[in-house]
């Protein structure tokens, strides 16, 4: 069973970086599409960037598009979002999901029936 576990979140200066991770501890993300998502308090969490399991398809929302990449590497079992120049709007708890694996990025990003879920790892973004 997928276990989802994200690090990297952190307090961080705009226009500066960080790197996310989500990993598995239960089993591979092989087979996973991976999605990463964004809450900040009083809103409905929101897609930002999703991965398909194996053709290397990406959605990103528009807000990160240019700034945030996504991507996998299986051999570390671990999914990573690259969030650079960042806003203070970017700011928010970060959690990434697990879903099937036909699932489409796009589709992904923008559904609210997502089943597994990691903690979410905090992202501050402040001078």
């Amino acid at each position: 069973q997928v276990q989802l576990v994200e690090s990297g979140g952190g307090v961080v200066q705009p226009g500066g970086s960080l790197r996310l991770s989500c990993t598995s501890s239960g089993s591979t993300l092989e087979r996973n599409a991976i999605g990463w998502f964004r809450q900040v308090t009083g809103k409905e969490r929101e897609g930002v960037a999703c991965i398909s399991a194996t053709d290397g398809y990406l959605y990103y929302a528009d807000s990160v598009k240019g700034r945030f990449t996504v991507s996998r590497d299986n051999a570390e079992n671990t999914v990573y979002l690259q969030m650079n120049s960042l806003k203070p709007e970017d700011a928010g708890v970060y959690y990434c999901a697990a879903d099937g694996f036909y699932s489409s990025p796009k589709p992904m990003c923008h559904s609210k029936s997502l089943q597994v879920w990691g903690q979410g790892t905090p992202v501050t973004v402040s001078s």
